[in-house]
C-alpha cells in the first residue's frame, strides 16, 4: 500500500465498519465516505467536496463521470455485456486499433489483460521464453505489480510482501539512472530488462533520456527486451501519449493500465510486430482481458485524450504546478505531465494532512518526502490555482505527524 492513513482518524461514520464485517483489512483508508464525483472532484457523504489529485492511483484520467466514457459504458451494457476471445468484435478491433496508432511507432500489437500487473507478467514471461533465458535487470525503486513475477522486479517486495518462496527468474536489481550499473548486468544471459520511465511509487522519478538511450543500446547488443511499464506513467499522462517518448527510445514491448479505462478495470500489453509473429493460438491467454465493456472504455479514453487534447493539457497544467507550487513546506518538483512528486521540508504526510485539510486529496509515495500528485489530465487552470494557493496556506515547514 502506497499510502499509510493511520493518523487520518477518526473512522468515516458507520462504512468503515460495514466494510470490516468480511472483507479482509488490508488497505489503510481516508477518514472520509465517497458518494460520487464529478470532474476533479469527489462528494463526500458528509458533505465535504474534496479536489481529487489523488486520482485512484492515477486511474482516473478524465476525472469523474466524464461523459463520453460513461455514455460508452452504457452503450455497450445495453448491447453486449459480455463475450469471450473465441469469437470476434467490432469494439475490439476498434480499441485494438486506436491504441496501436496512439502508441509509438512500431508497437503495432495489442494483446489486452485486466490489470497492470497482468501486463507485465506476460511481457516478462515473454521475454523469457522467446530467448530463453532466465535472467531479468530491474532498477531500486521500481514497483511493476503484486504477482509472481511482477512481484520479483518490485524493488523490495521479496523482503516486505512477496510471499513466494522462489522468483519465477533471477533478477538483477540497479540503481536507477545509473546507465554504467545497469548496462554491466545486461549479457548474453538477460532476457530483459524493465523499468518504468517516471517511477510513480518512488516519489515521479523520471529517468533521464541519456539512461535509457543507454539502457536500450546495451540491450540492443545482447538480444535483450526493453520493456517499458507504463501502467501509471502512460496514456498521455506526461504530456506525451507514453513518457518513454521523450527520450526517442523504442521499447520492445509497453504495458499500459489504469488510465487505460480511466476507472474501468482493464490493461494492454503492446508489442513490436517481430514478437507477435513468434506467437501462435494458446501462447497467450485471458477470460476477461479485451472484453466489450473494457474495449468500449478504452475506445472512449482514447478518442478523449486526443480530440480534446489532454496530453497537451496535462504539459500545461505541469508548467502552471511548477511556477505556482514551490512554495511553504514545497522544496522541489520532480516527475512529468501529471504524474509529480513534490518535495517536502519535514515530509510528505503532514503536507498531505494539512492538503485534506484544505479540500484537496493528494498520495504519498514509498519515499517519506515526497508527495505525489496523480490527478485528470483535464485538470483546469482554476483546479490547478487551487493547489497552489493551499500550499501557500501550509507555511515553510510542518512538522512530522506522530513524531
Amino acid at each position: 500500500m502506497d499510502v499509510s492513513v493511520a493518523s487520518l482518524t477518526p473512522a468515516a461514520g458507520d462504512v468503515r465498519s460495514a466494510e470490516a464485517v468480511h472483507l479482509a483489512q488490508v488497505y489503510a483508508q481516508f477518514p472520509f465516505e465517497v458518494v460520487s464525483g464529478d470532474g476533479a472532484y469527489l462528494n463526500c457523504a458528509d458533505g465535504r467536496r474534496l479536489l481529487d489529485l489523488y486520482g485512484g492511483h492515477a486511474v482516473c484520467a478524465l476525472g469523474h463521470g466524464h461523459p463520453r466514457l460513461m455514455q460508452a459504458i452504457r452503450r455497450q451494457a445495453g448491447e453486449l455485456l459480455f463475450a469471450s476471445n473465441a469469437v470476434a468484435l467490432r469494439v475490439r478491433a476498434r480499441a485494438a486499433d486506436k491504441l496501436a496508432e496512439f502508441a509509438p511507432p512500431g508497437l503495432d500489437r495489442v494483446f489486452f489483460v485486466n490489470s497492470g500487473a497482468e501486463a507485465n507478467e506476460n511481457a516478462l514471461r515473454l521475454a523469457c521464453r522467446l530467448t530463453g533465458r532466465s535472467r531479468v535487470v530491474a532498477l531500486e525503486h521500481g514497483f511493476h505489480g503484486r504477482t509472481a513475477a511482477a512481484g520479483a522486479v518490485s524493488w523490495g517486495a521479496r523482503e516486505r510482501w512477496y510471499g513466494f518462496p522462489n522468483t519465477p527468474f533471477d533478477v538483477a536489481f540497479a540503481p536507477r539512472d545509473n546507465a554504467a550499473a545497469v548496462v554491466s548486468h545486461i549479457d548474453g544471459e538477460t532476457a530483459a530488462v524493465i523499468l518504468e520511465p517516471i517511477q510513480g511509487l518512488a516519489g515521479a522519478f523520471a529517468l533521464s533520456d541519456d539512461f535509457l538511450r543507454d539502457v536500450r543500446a546495451a540491450c540492443d547488443r545482447h538480444g535483450a527486451f526493453l520493456i517499458a511499464d507504463e501502467v501509471q506513467c502512460g496514456m498521455g499522462r506526461s504530456g506525451l501519449p507514453f513518457a518513454i517518448m521523450h527520450s526517442g527510445v523504442a521499447p520492445d514491448m509497453i504495458t499500459a493500465a489504469k488510465s487505460l479505462g480511466a476507472g474501468f478495470p482493464c490493461a494492454a500489453l503492446l508489442m513490436r510486430e517481430e514478437i507477435a509473429v513468434q506467437l501462435g493460438g494458446g501462447d497467450l491467454g485471458t477470460t476477461f482481458g479485451g472484453g466489450p465493456l473494457a474495449c468500449a472504455a478504452i475506445e472512449a479514453v482514447l478518442d478523449a485524450i486526443q480530440e480534446e487534447q489532454l496530453a497537451a493539457q496535462a504539459a500545461e497544467r505541469e508548467k502552471q504546478i511548477r511556477s505556482t507550487c514551490i512554495a511553504g513546506p514545497v522544496t522541489a518538483i520532480e516527475g512529468r505531465g501529471l504524474l509529480l512528486g513534490l518535495k517536502c521540508a519535514g515530509g510528505a504526510r503532514p503536507v498531505r494532512d494539512g492538503l485534506l485539510a484544505a479540500d484537496i486529496l493528494a498520495g504519498t509515495s514509498a519515499l517519506p518526502e515526497w508527495l505525489r500528485l496523480m490527478p485528470p489530465l483535464n485538470l483546469r487552470e482554476q483546479e490547478a490555482a487551487q493547489l497552489a494557493a493551499a500550499v501557500h496556506q501550509l507555511g515553510p515547514h510542518q512538522e512530522q505527524a506522530n513524531e
